[in-house]
């Protein structure tokens, strides 16, 4: 189901993801942790904050796409009643918007203002966010992303570098 904007706990699957997460920032001494204001993220980012001794910080930009029409419904009810828009949507076309929703290239934008704010700020740092703003994070540094449901959720994770060569690290939880 596309969740997009709508706001669910962790499931316990999440929670056990965040905990490897956090043996994971633990392990590479994560200084920072900046989340989406989303619970699914807070929640995911509170549990690697305790872990690692450091206070998450909620950054709005980093939200989830806002799938308009398009939230509560099946990939599989979307692939088949609109699959021109789908297939736009899992090529990361720069002229996709979500029916009722947001565009991919404000998504874009609001995201590389995000990762801006990242990069200037302590590092290494971990960045827990959604497949959405993964791939329009890849797209803001350039680089093409896979169709969302080749990502696989709850155990991705994106090492981007920033200016000053501090890996800035992402990830998605269910």
């Amino acid at each position: 189901m596309i969740l997009g904007r709508r706001d669910p706990s962790l499931s316990e699957l999440g929670r056990e993801q965040a905990a490897r997460l956090a043996a994971a920032a633990v392990r590479v001494g994560v200084t920072a942790i900046w989340t989406s204001p989303l619970r699914r993220a807070r929640e995911t980012a509170a549990i690697v904050a305790a872990a690692a001794g450091v206070q998450e910080r909620v950054l709005d930009e980093l939200r989830e796409s806002d799938r308009g029409d398009w939230e509560g419904q099946t990939v599989g009810h979307i692939a088949v009643a609109q699959p021109d828009l789908f297939a736009a949507f899992e090529a990361a076309d720069a002229q996709f918007a979500f029916p009722g929703g947001e565009s991919l290239a404000d998504q874009v934008r609001r995201t590389r203002e995000a990762l801006g704010i990242v990069a200037a700020g302590p590092a290494p740092a971990l960045v827990v966010a959604h497949a959405g703003t993964i791939r329009a994070a890849m797209l803001a540094l350039g680089q093409r992303p896979p169709p969302e449901r080749e990502l696989p959720h709850g155990e991705f994770v994106v090492v981007i570098w920033s200016p000053a060569g501090a890996p800035v690290v992402g990830t998605e939880s269910r």
